[in-house]
């Protein structure tokens, strides 16, 4: 199910919330009948001490425990019933927001909370069905039994009211002491699980180099520092914690003292010293239950605000109308890229007509903009300022999905998958389609176009030759080529390669200029990054970038003169000098 929003209406988290509705409202109202149920134990202690025990009837003990036993049992199947609806909440959350999320993240995976979004997304869910909540829904009962105390007597309810109104005082200044801390420690807990998750990523490189000693070191840091806040945090909740139970277990005494000296002057009787107690401590309960798992629930807080500004920024407007598919023109109006400070530029200002069926090779020195132009181009990222036309259309009128479908892309690093070669080379379209001829047919066609075919059909397996996580068993030029293949698979209109040569064999550069002269006959549009000049009798336009702008741009004959290195001019060498003749003096000289 897709949450969208319109701007000023709810945020996306309180969008999915408001889909679970039903079940809060109804584990709020269970709420109320076990609150209610709650009273069973005092009206027990109230009816044996004042009836029971001075008429010594058995009878009437036995029926009001078993009455008491009814009402437990009922309370006890209740308070499962309201655990288990916000369970059911949590459920439909996970259904409603992990796709959303999981979206998100690979959306935007340059914000702190993509690579943390589930965990967090799990610590809101769990917290939603913890005992934090169920304290929230008890505390408007606490007034309620405030009231019952003063019907008991005026004394012990303005014993009640004065706890009710200390343990909230605590609880306020508990927040205010440990939220900054809370806060902080989270954030650190995400940067050091991120810094953990990418150098596992890159474990053979630490191992590789030497680098495990220093990385660990590095890890340790990081956990020293979220460690020191939650430690901070920590103790100042656990002080007023400690006040708290101190607290609630002094008015329980204070009323217990104070129902006796009031039975002592016959202003209430004697089971109503041990009513006032239980009245007391049930009243204070939730306030001691809410300080005890405040720490779970403001860091549940962060959590939702965090990821409702993930969805925020990532959501899409709703539908949008379907597009022809495209032919392969495409347009840059002046395309601009930030740099992450935001004090300058990756690429500035870039505009350039390409037309259906060109090949362009993007040339430049490293640090140029190449490889980002190229991403932009392929809807990998979105320019800051400016357009990206196909057909004539901005590329954000599309839907992403239908027209990555008439994309291929081949990035630097292939990035493939865990999954077999088939699934790699078909984008993972098993996942949703209900054709798997189609697919197989379609991924050995493309594998088929990018001369990689034989290759793969010599691994263990085949096109079902299973990839670890990272694509992890093929080797670099191996990988470049099933990720050509994926680049190829449904024959689209647009090809953007970058560095498609970079670790390809003579084989492999042979079967990739066939690859991309069987695509320009067939008038698809390709642009290539490349440093090798093996690509260019097949390119129609060179586009030269330097500084992340435009240097130059045409036709590969006019352009290629003025980049190349001009070649030494041969010199003819000077004509031998006859050497100069030394003649002896003469005698008479």
């Amino acid at each position: 199910m897709m949450i969208t929003t319109n701007p000023g209406a709810e945020g996306p988290m309180r969008a999915a919330l408001s889909l679970c509705r039903r079940h809060i409202v109804a584990a709020f109202g269970f709420s109320a009948l076990v609150n209610i149920l709650y009273i069973a134990p005092t009206l027990y202690m109230l009816q044996v001490y004042d009836r029971v025990v001075p008429t010594h009837g058995r009878l009437t003990l036995w029926f009001l425990t078993a009455v008491l036993l009814f009402a437990l049992v009922t309370l006890s199947m209740l308070d499962r019933v309201r655990t288990r609806l916000l369970v059911r909440a949590g459920v439909r959350l996970d259904a409603t927001l992990a796709p959303l999320l999981l979206d998100a993240t690979i959306g935007r995976p340059d914000q702190p909370v993509a690579r943390q979004a589930l965990r967090e997304f799990d610590n809101v869910r769990q917290t939603l069905s913890g005992p934090g909540v169920l304290a929230l829904f008890d505390a408007p009962w606490t007034p309620i039994y405030v009231g019952v105390c003063f019907l008991v007597h005026p004394v012990l309810g303005v014993v009640a009211l004065v706890g009710g109104t200390i343990l909230p005082l605590i609880a306020w200044r508990n927040e205010k002491g440990t939220r900054t801390a809370l806060e902080r420690a989270q954030i650190a807990a995400t940067t050091s699980y991120a810094s953990q998750e990418a150098m596992l990523g890159g474990a053979e490189a630490v191992r590789a180099l030497g680098m495990r000693r220093a990385m660990v070191t590095r890890q340790l840091r990081y956990r020293e520092t979220m460690l020191a806040l939650q430690t901070r945090a920590g103790f100042t909740g656990g002080n007023y914690m400690t006040a708290t139970k101190f607290v609630r277990l002094a008015l329980q005494s204070l009323a217990l003292g104070l129902g006796a000296l009031l039975a002592i002057d016959n202003q209430i009787s004697g089971g109503s010293i041990f009513a006032a107690s239980f009245l007391i401590s049930r009243a204070l309960a939730p306030i001691e239950m809410l300080i005890g798992s405040w720490k779970g629930i403001a860091q549940a807080h962060g959590s939702y605000l965090r990821l409702d500004k993930l969805l925020t920024e990532t959501q899409t407007a709703g539908a949008v109308t379907q597009l022809p598919a495209p032919k392969g023109t495409l347009r840059l109006e002046n395309v601009t890229l930030f740099n992450d400070t935001r004090d300058g530029t990756i690429i500035s200002d870039v505009s350039l007509p390409i037309a259906a069926g060109e090949v362009i090779a993007i040339v430049g020195p490293s640090g140029a903009g190449k490889s980002t132009l190229a991403r932009i181009i392929a809807g990998a990222i979105r320019p800051d300022r400016g357009r990206v036309r196909i057909d004539g259309a901005d590329a954000t009128d599309w839907d992403p999905e239908q027209l990555a479908e008439h994309i291929g892309y081949l990035p630097q690093d292939p990035s493939l998958f865990a999954g077999t070669v088939k699934e790699n080379i078909a984008r993972f379209r098993t996942e949703l389609a209900h054709d798997p001829a189609a697919i197989d047919a379609a991924a050995i066609k493309a594998a088929e176009r990018a001369r990689a075919r034989e290759l793969i059909q010599r691994l263990p397996g085949g096109f079902d030759h299973e990839l670890k996580p990272g694509g992890r068993g093929l080797s670099a030029g191996q990988a470049q080529r099933v990720a050509l293949a994926r680049a190829m698979f449904g024959d689209p209109a647009v090809l953007i390669l970058d560095e498609p040569n970079a670790h390809l064999d003579a084989e492999g550069d042979g079967a990739l200029l066939a690859a991309i002269d069987h695509y320009k006959k067939a008038g698809h549009t390709i642009l290539v990054v490349s440093h090798k000049l093996g690509i260019l009798p097949v390119v129609d336009k060179l586009l030269v970038m330097r500084g992340g702008r435009v240097e130059m741009f045409g036709p590969r004959d006019e352009v290629l003169p003025k980049i190349a290195p001009q070649r030494p001019r041969a010199v003819p060498a000077a004509p031998a000098k006859p050497a100069p003749t030394i003649t002896a003096p003469s005698a008479s000289a």
